[in-house]
């Protein structure tokens, strides 16, 4: 391969890698209800953040925790953050990924997005609960609870499709 069409593949792999993860804010934003559980679409930054995290290492997962939490949270009018949960989960799976090759197989991914997304939910309605601080037990029954399950279970039914395939492309943009 010579020298030009080397850092043209280069210059795609980087312009693809942007993309995708400008990708990930407008599908937040857009939202499709083909892919909803009772409303709720799964957590596109975790589908995002999953593969990029094992194939990158936790620096770089780290890294893009905080990049795509300030993107989300610049978009959103919550009173919460998604940025602490995510640079952990970038900085966990980025340690498994160095860690383990274990992490790489369908089901492995599955159960991790739904981990992980259940972290981004319950990390977001912690934050809403202590900045409220109410202190009787309708908290408990409220709508989070559904809207984090349901959100967990179509990000973990949807990562073994969206998340293997974005592992295999970060892994093969590494070597």
């Amino acid at each position: 391969m010579g020298t030009s069409s080397k850092a043209l593949t280069v210059r795609y792999t980087k312009s693809a890698v942007i993309a995708s993860a400008i990708l990930v804010p407008c599908l937040a934003l857009i939202n499709p209800r083909l892919l909803a559980i009772n409303g709720v679409g799964p957590s596109w930054v975790v589908l995002w953040l999953l593969p990029w995290s094992l194939a990158g290492g936790p620096l770089l997962g780290s890294f893009a925790g905080l990049c795509l939490g300030l993107l989300l949270d610049s978009i959103s009018l919550y009173g919460a953050t998604q940025i602490p949960a995510l640079i952990v989960l970038g900085f966990w799976w980025g340690r498994l990924g160095k860690v383990s090759s274990a992490t790489h197989n369908n089901l492995s991914l599955g159960l991790l997005a739904y981990m992980g997304s259940f972290c981004v939910g319950i990390s977001l309605w912690l934050q809403f609960y202590l900045r409220h601080l109410q202190i009787s037990f309708e908290i408990f029954h409220s709508w989070s609870f559904q809207t984090i399950l349901s959100q967990s279970l179509i990000t973990g039914l949807l990562s073994p499709i969206i998340s293997f395939w974005l592992l295999l492309y970060f892994k093969n943009r590494r070597s």
